[in-house]
């Protein structure tokens, strides 16, 4: 079986991993409100955008799990997701000139998997040190979330600023190229991983073992239908933001509230897991995900918008803390890697892909109105949540 572990540095390990999520989530940052704003500006509707996005996440369906395998087969995890970053920043620098519908949807696709294919190699990196080393998750992840701050506030000043000559201008696309470069370096920099060997057929029956576990099918369908009730937010939230009439300044602070609500609980994530258990902190996002798209196209002031947003901690933050916990809790060492690529694949791509495309429809259907839906999500992901307790051995 081949197992992938860190050297043993420890010391140093927490900042180099850290830097990784500073870097990727300077690209969310930037990338997440306002894409959908620069798209529109190169000339497509709701529905080809959230065709863009759904593409993006479909294709990394297929090209997350082989990518994970790749890298476990040459066990050079690093140098994979180098490579896959630097793929990244050039597709993304291909956009400069482009604006026909095909160019722009096959660039996207091509970034979108380079860039999110990085992120369960590196959480596979990350939760290897946490289960061998000690190190606090939470604490490393925060960083994404601390970039993702500074990122998504800065964006909306500078259109707010007036310095650009439309949301379609390529100072937003130089931008994302910038944050792209930067995650370049990070992955060179981040902590290589060691190759230990053992029999690789002992690594199929690990395998074999987990895709016969109910449980772990389980767990991926409740993950993905609590992380998927958050994309008509992501596609389209800024959109409806500007709609009721918020600044571009306002939606990057409404923007960046969620994620401080999202640091301070990562901040603390070693406590609210002894307390409820990476199954307690799925419920708790699903509850509030229930409350949080159920009163968000109903109350869209800017006062409620603030209060809801808080919401998002126990949405994204515990939803994903929760996941991540039971992943390194109940997947053998040996096939880690592999199982946090499928997951990734299928909660956070043929799930959210899916979604993507619904949320579109009903958003030019709805608007605002259309939020509910995705409580409807949250409420299913609290069902699978409670059967997981059920079905605990």
């Amino acid at each position: 079986m081949t197992i992938s572990a860190l050297p043993q540095r420890p010391g140093g390990q927490a900042p180099r991993l850290g830097a990784f999520y500073a870097a990727s989530f300077l690209v969310v940052g930037i990338q997440l409100p306002f894409w959908p704003v620069w798209l529109a500006g190169r000339g497509l509707d709701a529905q080809q955008i959230a065709i863009v996005f759904a593409a993006a996440i479909w294709a990394k369906v297929i090209a997350t799990p082989l990518l994970g395998a790749l890298a476990d087969r040459l066990g050079r995890r690093r140098a994979v997701m180098i490579a896959l970053a630097a793929a990244a920043c050039a597709a993304y620098a291909a956009l400069w000139p482009v604006a026909g519908w095909w160019p722009l949807l096959a660039l996207n696709i091509i970034a979108g998997v380079a860039q999110s294919a990085l992120m369960p190699l590196g959480d596979s990196i990350t939760l290897a040190a946490v289960r061998e080393e000690g190190l606090d998750y939470g604490r490393i992840r925060v960083w994404g979330s601390v970039s993702f701050i500074l990122a998504s506030v800065g964006s909306g000043a500078l259109l707010a600023a007036g310095s650009l000559a439309g949301p379609a201008d390529n100072q937003i696309l130089m931008l994302v190229l910038a944050a792209s470069a930067v995650l370049v370096a990070a992955c060179i920099a981040i902590p290589s991983a060691t190759r230990r060997t053992a029999v690789m057929r002992s690594r199929w029956a690990a395998l074999g073992r987990l895709a016969a576990d109910r449980r772990f099918w389980l767990f991926v369908a409740s993950a993905a239908a609590l992380q998927s009730s958050h994309q008509l937010y992501y596609g389209f939230g800024t959109l409806y933001w500007r709609e009721v009439g918020l600044s571009d300044t306002v939606i990057g602070v409404l923007w960046a509230e969620g994620v401080v609500a999202e640091i301070v609980l990562f901040w603390y994530s070693a406590t609210l897991l002894t307390r409820f258990g990476p199954l307690g902190l799925m419920a708790l996002g699903g509850i509030a995900g229930i409350l949080r798209w159920s009163l968000m196209g109903a109350m869209p002031g800017l006062g409620p918008a603030a209060g809801l947003q808080l919401l998002h901690a126990l949405t994204f933050g515990a939803s994903h803390l929760g996941a991540m916990h039971f992943l390194a809790r109940s997947v053998p060492p040996g096939v880690a890697a592999s199982a946090q690529s499928l997951y990734a694949a299928l909660s956070a791509g043929l799930g959210s892909g899916l979604v993507m495309l619904v949320a579109g429809v009903l958003y030019a259907a709805y608007g605002g109105q259309a939020y509910p839906f995705m409580a409807l999500l949250s409420a299913a992901g609290l069902v699978g949540v409670w059967q997981l307790r059920r079905a605990a051995p």
